[in-house]
């Protein structure tokens, strides 16, 4: 029989005493518990047990057959007193402790249980509440063999990174439970390289959280079951065609003679010119927030796909969908990338949203709207009580520059996208500063509410079928899961979550008690 001393764990027992019975157990389970300071007797139970199975052997070759493993008699009180020796006249002292007591094993019996934990090994299924989302079946020849499972266990894992105490199949991976030791950003620097060194680039670890117990687990799976889709259609193409729509949304937007009547654009396309420089300056915000996101991930080493422009006819666009096509090192990458775009998206539309309040129109004339359009933005209405004071009446019409109501178009595409939802910037910026469960409880509270302000406004009800049916998630895992992002970084995400909701949110303030009635 051979015996690996790592999966063995004592469950009891029992010292010879004065009286009594006398019981050595040696069960092999998957669970391991930390060393005890037991170490002495330890290694006698072992010396025993191994001393008993050569001695069972030479009986079977002689004919004789080892004592049936259910036969329990009491020991000889005789036997109690006498110490356990495993030096002297080791057949004796083995066949003295023995005698009378229990059988540990049978050969035959402890054969089909060794072959059944192999076959149970190799026949993996999925784990129950695995963290890692969206398992695929896979082929028998990508599963980790059972032996490499014993390498990681023994000699990658260890008790200064991540003490192993039981583990769960995971399709072709395997799933660690267990403690780990120090932060985990120093264990998964360790345990990657004591991998690379024992297999090269072959497998792909992840530290996660367990949703079932927020307990870290380990889960090593083959890189080559990590390979990302392919699409039918080339990226680059379907962008495209997606960015030429969006095109014409954003023209169609700024040129209110055809917005009551979308297919008389067809007919009249020589007045989507006039369109022109409002959607240059929309345009102008989204590219800029999707410049950030570029420049922050070429940094991290992120890498990203063509971005999706998705075409709006109520407000030009609603961003656009990019897609993360490597796997993320860990949240504060993620943070960082996720935040970057809508940042560099607000400031520009800030600083344009502040020129258009403090410019007069160049024709003089501008735009004519009415001063409640300003109660539809707690941010634009703040900034206009500010600037325009008393000029600022309920129910008065109030010229404006064009140049206002295009930035204020960008910072609201901005803060859509910062709603914590999904795989959109403000879900990504939730689940990096909160964590998966957290930020899967937010973006369900936020879809629920957008649900509802569907009822009421037609832009809410567009956007929240984008998400559910496109960006509602789950994010795919990160390497490493379980360290928080630095505070700085945190702080710049909650902005990014505040600026959202205060460009989303009404102005709830009459701008003055003076109404004009006409």
């Amino acid at each position: 029989m051979r015996c690996r001393f790592s999966n063995l764990q004592v469950h009891q027992v029992s010292r010879l005493g004065s009286r009594g019975r006398s019981r050595v157990v040696c069960g092999v389970t998957e669970t391991e518990k930390e060393p005890e300071n037991n170490n002495d007797d330890f290694s006698s139970i072992i010396d025993v047990a191994i001393i008993w199975m050569s001695h069972g052997e030479k009986a079977h070759e002689d004919g004789g057959m080892p004592p049936s493993a259910d036969s329990t008699v009491q020991n000889d009180p005789q036997l109690d007193s006498q110490p356990l020796a495993v030096d002297k006249d080791k057949d004796q002292s083995v066949h003295n402790v023995m005698l009378n007591g229990d059988n540990m094993v049978n050969n035959d019996n402890q054969e089909t249980e060794a072959q059944g934990d192999v076959q149970d090994s190799e026949n993996f299924v999925v784990a129950s509440g695995s963290p890692l989302p969206g398992p695929q079946v896979l082929d028998e020849s990508v599963r980790i063999p059972k032996e490499t499972i014993d390498i990681l266990k023994d000699q990658v894992f260890g008790f200064d990174t991540f003490f192993v105490t039981n583990q769960e199949p995971y399709e072709g991976g395997v799933l660690f439970k267990g403690n780990l030791r120090g932060k985990a950003a120093k264990s998964y620097e360790k345990i990657t390289k004591r991998m690379q060194d024992k297999f090269g680039d072959e497998y792909k670890l992840f530290l996660l959280i367990n949703p079932e117990d927020d307990k870290p687990v380990a889960v090593v799976v083959p890189r080559n079951t990590l390979q990302p889709e392919t699409t039918a259609v080339p990226e680059w193409f379907a962008a495209g065609a997606f960015g030429l729509v969006t095109v014409f949304t954003l023209l169609l937007r700024n040129v209110p003679e055809l917005q009551s009547n979308l297919l008389s654009a067809f007919d009249n396309l020589i007045l989507l010119k006039d369109g022109l420089p409002g959607a240059l300056v929309t345009a102008l915000v989204l590219g800029t927030h999707e410049i950030g996101h570029i420049l922050v991930a070429r940094s991290t080493g992120i890498k990203l796909g063509v971005p999706y422009f998705v075409p709006s006819w109520q407000i030009g666009s609603f961003g656009a969908i990019t897609r993360i096509l490597n796997i993320v090192p860990n949240r504060e990458d993620l943070l960082k990338v996720a935040a970057a775009g809508p940042i560099a998206g607000f400031s520009l539309g800030l600083v344009l949203l502040l020129l258009g309040f403090l410019l007069p129109p160049s024709d003089g004339i501008g735009v004519i709207v009415d001063a409640s359009v300003f109660h539809e933005s707690l941010l634009a209405g703040g900034i206009a009580k500010l600037l325009l004071g008393d000029v600022l009446k309920e129910g008065a019409p109030i010229s404006v520059n064009p140049l206002l109501l295009w930035a204020w178009a960008g910072l609201l595409i901005n803060a859509i996208n910062s709603i914590p939802a999904g795989e959109v910037d403000g879900g990504r910026i939730s689940f990096a500063i909160w964590g998966r469960k957290a930020s899967a409880r937010l973006s369900a509270a936020s879809i629920a509410l957008l649900g509802i302000s569907s009822l009421f406004n037609d832009v809410a009800f567009y956007w929240v079928v984008l998400i559910f049916f496109l960006q509602r998630g789950p994010i795919a895992p990160l390497s490493e899961e379980i360290s928080d992002p630095d505070d700085k970084f945190v702080a710049i995400g909650v902005v990014v979550l505040l600026l959202g909701l205060l460009v989303c949110l009404p102005y709830p303030f009459p701008f003055t008690n003076d109404t004009v009635s006409f």
